[in-house]
C-alpha cells in the first residue's frame, strides 16, 4: 500500500544504516493465561473487525502494532529479539530479509487456504514456491491526471512538457521517480548500470524546474482540490482521488511500462509462536476476510476468492484491478547491490538538493 522507496542490500551494517526507528502503534492487551501473538503491519491495513473477530474466534490474545515504512520494520527485527512473530514485508525485501536468516520457513500444510490466492501469485518471482512469504496486497504506479489536461498524458514522457510547469507532484520515493526517468528511456526500473543511472538523474534534474513537489498519498486532496494537474502516484492513492471526484480525474498506466509492488505476510525466525503465526496467516487468507478488509482499506488483493466477494465498484475498478495485458508491462521491483544503493542514495540526495 505505501511505498518507502530504499530497497535494501544484503549487508546487516549497511542494513541498519540511516534506518529511522519508529514507535509502533499498540493495540490489544495481553491477556492472563491466553497464547499471544504479536503482529507488525502497515498502518491501515485491515478492516476493523479483522483482529478482533480472530481473537474471538481462535481464543489468541494479539498485540498488533503499525509501522509506515520498511526500513521502520526492519529497524525493530534486525536484532532478532524484537518480539514479534509476524510482518509484512515488500517483495524485494524478502530475498535479503532470508539471506539474513530474519524469517521462518512456511509450512504449507497449516495453510490450507492458501489455494485462494490468485494464480499469478502462486508462484511470484521474488519467492516462486512461497516458502518465506503469503503475498497480501499488490499495486502499480502510474500518472493521475485531471481530464481538463490536453494532451492527456499517457507516457513517462508526457511528465517532462513544459506546460506542466508547476501543476505536476512526482513521488517523495527515490525508486520511483528515478524507476520513471528509467523507463522514459527504455531501461528497466531496477537497472545498477552507473551511465544508465546517472542519465536518469539528468533527467529527474531537468525535470525539477516543472515540479510543484515531490509528495506521496497526501497528493490525493491537491488533485481533488484540482491544485495538482498531473501527479505520479500509486494506483491506492490515485483510485481514492478519483473515487473523490469521478468527473474530474482519470489514470493512466504508462505505456513506457511502470513499476509493481506487493505486500507480504513472513513470519519471523525469531518467533516462538510458529502454529499460532500459521493460523493467523491462514485466518488472513480466508476470502470473506481478505475481501471484508479490502472493502475497508481500497486496496488490491492477491486474494482471488475474496476478489469474486467484493462489490462491482471495487472488484471492476480498472485502477486497482487492471488488466492482465495491462500488468504484463508491469516490473516488479528488486532488492540493489550494496554498489548500486549507494549510487542511487547519492544520486537522490543530488536531484532533491538541486
Amino acid at each position: 500500500m505505501k511505498r518507502d522507496g530504499h530497497p535494501i542490500e544484503i549487508g546487516r551494517r549497511r542494513f541498519l544504516g540511516g534506518l529511522a526507528v519508529g514507535g509502533a502503534a499498540i493495540a490489544g492487551a495481553c491477556g492472563r493465561g491466553r497464547p499471544r501473538l504479536n503482529v507488525y503491519n502497515w498502518s491501515d491495513y485491515v478492516a476493523p473487525h479483522t483482529v478482533s473477530n480472530f481473537e474471538r474466534e481462535s481464543g489468541v490474545e494479539v498485540r498488533y502494532g503499525t509501522y509506515e515504512s520498511d526500513q521502520e520494520m526492519l529497524a525493530k527485527v534486525m536484532g532478532g529479539n524484537s518480539g514479534w512473530d509476524v510482518v509484512f514485508p515488500s517483495a524485494e525485501y524478502i530475498a535479503p530479509m532470508r539471506d539474513l536468516e530474519l524469517l521462518a520457513t512456511l509450512d504449507h500444510t497449516r495453510l490450507p487456504n492458501l489455494t485462494a490466492l490468485e494464480t499469478s501469485f502462486r508462484n511470484p518471482p521474488w519467492d516462486p514456491e512461497l516458502r518465506w512469504n503469503v503475498p497480501y496486497m499488490h499495486g502499480s504506479t502510474g500518472i493521475v491526471y485531471q481530464n481538463a489536461v490536453s494532451p492527456r498524458p499517457t507516457s513517462w514522457a508526457n511528465l517532462w512538457d513544459p506546460r506542466l510547469g508547476g501543476k505536476l507532484t512526482m513521488l517523495d520515493d527515490a525508486p520511483e521517480v528515478i524507476g520513471a526517468c528509467l523507463k522514459r528511456r527504455g531501461r528497466s526500473i531496477n537497472s545498477s548500470d552507473p551511465s544508465e543511472l546517472r542519465d536518469a538523474q539528468a533527467d529527474a534534474v531537468a525535470q525539477k524546474p516543472l515540479v510543484r513537489a515531490y509528495l506521496n498519498a497526501e497528493v490525493r486532496d491537491q488533485l481533488v482540490a484540482g491544485d495538482v494537474s498531473v501527479a505520479q502516484a500509486w494506483a491506492v492513492t490515485a483510485a481514492q482521488a478519483i473515487a473523490a471526484a469521478p468527473d474530474k480525474l482519470a489514470f493512466a498506466f504508462p505505456t513506457e511500462g511502470f513499476p509493481r509492488f506487493c505486500d507480504n505476510v513472513a513470519i519471523l525466525r525469531e518467533s516462538g509462536r510458529s502454529d499460532l503465526a500459521h493460523q493467523f496467516i491462514n485466518y488472513l487468507l480466508r476470502p470473506d476476510v481478505a475481501a471484508a478488509i479490502v472493502v475497508t482499506t481500497h486496496t488490491a488483493t492477491a486474494n482471488g476468492e475474496a476478489l469474486k466477494l467484493l462489490p462491482p465498484e471495487i472488484r471492476d475498478n480498472p485502477v486497482l484491478f487492471p488488466s492482465a495485458e495491462i500488468l504484463s508491462r508491469g516490473e516488479w521491483f528488486v532488492a540493489q547491490s550494496s554498489t548500486s544503493q549507494r549510487l542511487r542514495d547519492r544520486l537522490w540526495t543530488e536531484i532533491k538538493g538541486s
